[in-house]
């Protein structure tokens, strides 16, 4: 260094300087040095120089946490292994400032001590009135993994609503022509009726494929069209029994056509619960239908009811083909299916409806030997005792009030 900074200055007339003088110079400087580094230390940002080899010579406290070391440790070794996505050649090797606009700023992925986005602002630091290469490279490191995260969900969140809005509306002009066939094959079938029965017979059963599949297309619509428009629901008193047994019957035929024996166990009496019951029907239907679905060459649907202190619990377990562990992360997802043909939107109805309804399903399954849906429902006192606490609460917050004024 040459002896316009202010050290050397002050090195040239040490002799000059009586000792009273030097220690109250000693004591600025370390008090000024300890000031600066409480501030670097303070920040939230990640503050590290390195020398033009890469290696450390200062890293405030954030940067030992966002890279993972302790500066006691690293200091004088490279960090060039901690910033490996970096061009290092070219960062240490820069000596015209001008070049330094296109390096100012760049985003950096780190894996250790865990996966961050860091943005990363590098600044050369030459000594003063030293007319050599660049000896330091001041760094800034800003956590930016959050505001990533966020981006994408907003990102992803505006993806999904457009796609919802274009589905729904090809739904609804697949809807129109298919109410439009589903009428025209009525007209057909009393047609047909009319003929003689030679005629009539093998008339009516192509009629009766084309009826099936449009009520299969409506039901595929019906299903997308409530997954990208979801209801909330409507809440009122509720018989679980109930429901369960009307559904049972809604699906009967299917249940005897594929061999399944179905049995119903009621653990103690089920009380009522607060819930939309065409909701909570729909719920029943689909894990029903997919437990048929699982077993084609037929099987044992065992459905139990149970009441606790806090939820009723009901439990659909079937012996069914099971689910793969690398499939049960994704199941409640949009458009996953194991099933040919499957759409993929029962389940994530399901899911959806059990949370607008405060309640909880969890899922165990073994491939080959079948699979358990478990529905948890609060129960309706326990609804209506958070309805008291919360009045209560008011009411007394208002009593307090008024005792105060």
């Amino acid at each position: 260094m040459k002896s316009g900074s202010f050290l050397d200055k002050l090195v040239e007339r040490l002799d000059l300087i009586d000792p009273g003088s030097l220690q109250t110079h000693f004591m600025r400087l370390a008090n000024e040095r300890g000031f600066l580094d409480a501030i670097f230390q303070s920040i939230q940002e990640g503050v590290l120089a390195i020398d033009n080899q890469g290696r450390l010579i200062y890293a405030n406290r954030a940067t030992e946490q966002l890279l993972g070391f302790e500066y006691g440790k690293m200091r004088g070794r490279s960090v060039m292994p901690l910033l490996r996505d970096l061009d290092w050649d070219r960062l240490l090797q820069v000596t015209d400032a001008q070049e330094w606009s296109r390096m100012v700023t760049r985003d950096v992925e780190v894996a250790y001590p865990e996966q961050r986005h860091l943005n990363l602002y590098a600044v050369p630091l030459p000594d003063q009135g030293s007319d050599d290469t660049t000896p330091a490279i001041l760094i800034i490191l800003r956590d930016v993994t959050r505001d990533r995260a966020e981006e994408a969900s907003t990102l992803e969140s505006e993806r999904i609503n457009a796609i919802k809005l274009l589905a729904a509306g090809v739904a609804h002009e697949i809807g129109n022509p298919l109410n439009a066939l589903n009428i025209h094959l009525q007209l057909l079938s009393r047609a047909i009726d009319k003929l003689p029965a030679a005629q009539r017979t093998e008339l009516s059963e192509l009629t009766d494929i084309a009826r099936i599949e449009v009520n299969r297309l409506d039901a595929t619509i019906s299903q997308f069209l409530q997954a990208v428009r979801p209801q909330k629901p409507n809440f009122a008193p509720c018989d679980l029994t109930e429901l369960l047994q009307e559904t049972l019957r809604l699906i009967r035929t299917e249940i005897e056509n594929r061999r399944i024996t179905v049995s119903v166990e009621y653990a103690g009496e089920i009380p009522q619960v607060q819930a939309d019951g065409q909701q909570i029907k729909q719920v029943f239907f689909n894990l029903i239908k997919n437990a048929l679905e699982a077993m084609p060459d037929g099987g044992t649907l065992k459905i139990t009811l149970r009441s606790g202190d806090v939820w009723i619990e009901i439990a659909f377990l079937d012996s069914g083909t099971g689910i793969e562990a690398a499939q049960m992360s994704r199941l409640f997802q949009a458009y996953q299916t194991t099933k040919d043909g499957g759409h993929g939107l029962g389940l994530m109805i399901v899911h959806r409806i059990i949370q607008d309804h405060g309640g909880e399903i969890e899922v165990s399954s073994r491939p080959g030997e079948g699979s358990c849906f478990r529905i948890l429902l609060p129960r309706a006192s326990r609804r209506i005792r958070m309805l008291n606490m919360a009045t209560t609460h008011t009411e007394t917050k208002e009593m307090t009030q008024i005792d105060t004024q």
